[in-house]
Order: C-alpha cells, then structure tokens, then sequence
C-alpha cells in the first residue's frame, strides 16, 4: 500500500502547478525516525524512487543503532556503542540494516542526552526484571522520540501514519504524532493496518472517526489536491500583471534607493532624530547584489555557520546561495516598493494643501482678473495626486511591499532555525487575506535547504545558541530599541509642530481682530488693515492646512503606535536574550535540544508577531487621494 500511495503522490506531483513558473515536478523528500519495520520498508520505497532519504534521530547514530538493532542481552548494544560489530548475529544484522539506511540518509541526530538515555538502556538489560529501569528508560525515549517527532512534522507538508486510529498514550509514538500533526496543521494520510485499502487523507483530529471511508475516486482527487495545495501556487485572486510571484519576479535589480522616492524616510529622519547631521543628511540605501552578500554582510553569519561542530557544508553553502541571496534580491525590492508607496502617500499630503494655498495665492498678489492663472496650477497640482494614486494602485505599490517585507523578514531569519532544524509546520505560517505566496516561497526556500547532516551534542548546542543570540536576537533588539526612540520623537514633533501652526493660525486671526479694531477706534490707519487682511486670509487658511497635513502624515505613519510596538517586541527580545544568556552559562552536558529549539521558535514568533501587527495597521493604508 505503500508503494501505491507514493506512486499516487509522484504522479499527482507532476501534474502540480506553481502560476508564474516554468512547470517541473517538484523534488520529493521522505522523512523517517526510521525506527520499525514500517520506516525501514517506506525509506526502501522512497531510496528505489530516487528520493531524498531524511533522518531525524531521537539519539545519537549509535545509540539510535543499538536500541533499535533489539539486542537481547547488554553485551551487543555495548558492543555498537564501541564501534564494533555484536557477537549475536541477528541483532548484528538489524543494525546492518539500520547503517546501510542511514549510510544514504541525511541524518539529524539529537545526540545531547546520549550518555544518560545509553546508561539506562543498559541498566534495563542488565536487570530486566528491575520495574523502574525500564520505565526511566522508556520515560527518556518517549522524550527524545517526542523531539524528534515534532522536527518530523515541521519539516513535512503531509504526513503518512500507518495507525489504528486510536492509540495516542505512547507519547512520541505513531498515533501522538499523527494527532500533533493534525494539530499543527499538517494534514495525515492514514492507513489502518485491519484495513489498508480504505486509507483515506484527514485534516484534522476529529475526520478519523468518520465513516465510510471515502470512494477511490474522490480518495484521488483529494490526494492530487493535498499535493497541489502543498507544493502547487494557484493563480492570484487580483487581475494584475504585479499579483502572485510576479510581486517579486518581475523587478529589476536596482542598487541603491532613489532620491524621487525619499520623502517618507526624510519626515521619518527630519522628525525622528535628534541631531541636525542626521536630520539632513544623506538618507540614501545602498543595497548588496544577492551574488555578493555571502562575502559582504552575510559572511559573519556564514562564519558561524561554518563554525558549528561537526557541522555540514552543504547548509552552510544552501544557507548563502539560496536564502541570503534571495534575502538580499527581497530586502532591496520591498524597500523600493516601501519608499514608492510611503513616499507617494507623503507627496499627496503635501500637493493637498499646496494646491489650496495656491488657489489662494491670488488674493494678496494678483487681481481677479489673473485668478486662472492660480486656477491652473491649483489644477496641475490635484492632477498629479489623481495620477500619484492612479499609478500607485495600478502597479500595487501597497500589496506588494506588504508581501515582499513579509518573505523578506522570512528569509532573514531562517538561517539560525534552519541550523537547529527548527521550521514553521504547514499550518503555522501567519495567514493573510490578500497574497500567500511570501508564505508559500518561504517554506519551498526552508524546505529546499532541509535538515542539516550533524551530530546535535552539548558543543553543537552551544554553538547555535551564540549564532541565535548574535544573529537573530541581539539585531533584533538594537534594532527594535533604535526604531522606537526614533518613532517616538518623530510623533511627538509632528504633533508639536501641527499644534503649534494651528495656535499660530489663532494668533494670527486674533491679531487680525485687534489690528481692525485698533483702525475703527482710529488708532492706526483703515488703509494698513485692508492691505494686510488679505495676506491675514492666506495666513488663517494656510496655517491650519500645513497643521492639518502634518497631522494626515502623522496619522499615516502612525508613528507612536509602531514605536509601541517596536518597544514591546524589544521588550520581550530583551527577555529572550536574558534566557539564551542563561542557557550558554550551563555546561555542555546539562545543554538540552528542546529548550534551545523553544527559544528559536519564541525568537521567530516574537518577530513575526511585530510584522504582523504593523502589518495589520498598514493594510487599511491604501493609496488614495487626501481626504
């Protein structure tokens, strides 16, 4: 059956389709704990397939051996755990079978708890009929498959469990982990061993008690359809030349930022900072070619990566030709789509209120007779915020640089998950109503580079804690902390600023006021008033218009409530850098894999719940003419 169900799944994978590329099959990859006699029989299937062949273990290669090679007696898995061959020889030919397995996998060994999980194994064939030996042993090994099987399930896109759909107390085991995918959001394709020609595919914990089973027909149409939503892109929903991977695909490399298009950065600088250098200064990006950032900024990164004990190349090499180039490809076009689309914003707030004091302008100036004059360009102004808006919506300046800063803060922080083997399951990317594909080509890049071939033991953990803490952490935090000071005052003086122009209008009427009075009581001359009550018109129009634009730009920017969001996401990077501080003081032995893969996953959430509520306020930004 099983052969049949991967058959089933080459074929529905052929005929998959990712809108926007070239039609190819996409690469299949199995992963195994490869611990009985079913994941011995699938890795044979997916190796005569030509198929990757991944390996998580729950121990390290030997360990993981001798366990599983069933030894009789403690002399054998002794024996494997010295690095010779067992004196009994069925238990010798299991584990031959095991090595010539994992001798074509790539294997993920969790290592770190070894010496304690080997001390136990021995002591329960040493004393088998000792009660508490066996359960500590079984105790640690539920732990360790746990480990493994979570790393299991965030590297897959569908899960196949041969289970009897009701057993879930082995913790680690098939049916635990089947319900943990299910819980994730990795939908199972299960077969009841009573009855394997009934498999059918299941999407959440509660579809495993429905009956009948399913027709083989449908049965094949959901499985072509569970292949196609994991691998396949549909067409976008929007009827755009700039919609789906063409968002991303379609730009042309541009190396640094352009001064048309630096108005929003030059209020975020001329308000934001504190010093007159950095207020006008030169606010100008330039940005690394993708071939160039693995020996530019990348390469402290890559360093490290190379550094890790007994770690793999190819990871290394996967990490810095597919994910720091595609970041730095990203990072630049959503930084150009982000200045079009603020700046051309920015530009309508400003030609706003221009336009009216130009229609103004005539009063104090000119005669009547000369009103079209100022009519006119009062008319060229608005026209060119219709057509800002115009070709800001056309080209999808908003979406698109809400999709492409998503994949690109995906990219950026993939390389410390991806060393600890650590992903998103399925179901656990942010979701957005408009545009999935960032979602859908971040895990294709992840699932591209998939699990490094490395020993995870106490030096190795060190290791990817330090990369994780001045990789991933510590730029966050610098980050976060300068962008919510800076954010902070560029609210705070907007604000003042408006306040203050608007008073200024007040003063200028009440001024106003008193001066015709002091004309009516004959103190100063009729003439000086009618001179100056025009220009007092521009004044009292003009000044609250500048005050009411300020505010709009404000308001737009919303800078105080991203400089709150930055402080609390500082905020709770501090907490975690203040716990991966901790865990690097402990000894290599007393280093465990879970807590370190929890602070990856809460340093990968902690950031994308900092992009997602930005993005949710900045979703209802559009582009528009001022109102």
């Amino acid at each position: 059956m099983l052969s049949e169900i991967f058959s089933a799944l080459e074929d529905a994978g052929t005929d998959c389709e990712v809108h926007g590329t070239e039609p190819q099959p996409p690469a299949l990859r199995l992963l195994t704990l490869l611990a009985d006699g079913t994941d011995h029989l699938a890795a044979e299937l997916a190796l005569a397939k030509a198929w990757e062949l991944t390996v998580p273990l729950p121990f390290g290669r030997a360990l993981n051996t001798a366990i599983n090679a069933d030894p009789d007696t403690a002399a054998d898995p002794r024996a494997i755990l010295a690095g010779r061959a067992p004196d009994d020889a069925p238990t010798g030919k299991r584990a031959a079978a095991i090595e010539a397995l994992l001798d074509k996998a790539t294997v993920f060994e969790l290592a770190e708890r070894d010496a304690i999980v080997a001390d136990h194994f021995l002591a329960t064939l040493d004393n088998p009929s000792d009660p508490k030996a066996l359960s500590t042993f079984l105790h640690h090994t539920s732990d360790r498959t746990l480990q493994a099987g979570r790393i299991l399930i965030e590297q897959s896109d569908i899960l196949i469990a041969v289970w009897d759909g009701v057993s879930t107390t082995n913790i680690g085991g098939t049916g635990h982990t089947a319900i943990a995918a299910l819980s994730a959001g990795v939908p199972v394709i299960w077969i009841d061993p009573a009855s394997p020609d009934e498999w059918r595919i299941v999407y959440t914990p509660d579809a495993l008690a429905l009956k009948p089973p399913p027709t083989a027909a449908s049965r094949d149409a959901q499985l072509r359809a569970l292949v196609g939503d994991s691998v396949g892109l549909a067409a976008p929903d929007e009827d755009s030349p700039h919609a789906g991977l063409a968002a991303l695909g379609k730009e042309a490399w541009r190396g640094r930022s352009s001064a048309s298009s630096h108005a929003y950065r030059r209020v975020e600088a001329l308000f934001g900072h504190s010093k007159w250098r950095e207020k006008f200064g030169s606010i100008r990006q330039t940005f690394e070619a993708p071939d160039e950032v693995a020996t530019g900024s990348g390469q402290p990164l890559l360093d490290s990566l190379d550094a890790l004990p007994g770690g793999d190349e190819r990871i290394t090499c996967a990490i810095g030709e597919d994910v720091l180039s595609r970041f730095a490809w990203t990072n630049a076009i959503a930084s150009r789509l982000s200045d079009l689309f603020r700046s051309g914003m920015v530009l309508n707030f400003t030609l706003g209120p221009l336009a009216i004091l130009v229609g103004l302008l005539y009063i104090p100036t000119a005669g009547p007779e000369y009103k079209w004059i100022f009519a006119a360009l009062e008319l060229l102004l608005l026209l060119v915020i219709v057509v800002n808006t115009l070709s800001g919506q056309r080209a999808r300046l908003h979406a698109r640089w809400l999709e492409t800063r998503r994949l690109a803060e995906y990219l950026r922080h993939a390389p410390g998950l991806l060393a600890l083997g650590v992903a998103r399951p399925v179901g656990g990317r942010p979701q957005s109503v408009r545009g999935s594909w960032p979602e859908w080509y971040a895990r294709q890049v992840a699932r591209g580079v998939g699990l490094p071939n490395v020993k995870v033991d106490g030096a190795y953990l060190r290791a990817s804690a330090r990369l994780l803490l001045d990789h991933a952490i510590q730029p966050q935090l610098e980050y976060h902390q300068g962008k919510s000071a800076r954010l902070h005052r560029a609210h705070h003086a907007i604000e003042t600023l408006a306040e203050r122009l608007f008073a200024l209008a007040v003063i200028m009427v009440t001024l106003y006021l008193v001066l015709f009075g002091l004309s009516t009581l004959g103190v100063i001359a009729p003439e000086l008033v009618t001179t100056l009550a025009k220009w007092f018109t521009v004044s009292a129009v003009a000044l609250p218009t500048i005050a009411g634009a300020l505010a709009a730009i404000g308001y737009f920017g919303d800078f105080d409530r991203f400089a709150d969001i930055s402080e609390m996401t500082a905020r709770r990077l501090e907490a975690l850098q203040e716990r991966t501080v901790m865990y690097l003081e402990q000894s290599d032995d007393a280093l465990g894999y879970a807590p370190l893969a929890q602070l990856a996953r809460q340093t990968d959430e902690t950031t994308f719940a900092e992009i997602q509520a930005w993005q949710a306020v900045f979703n209802n930004k559009r582009t528009t003419v001022p109102a």
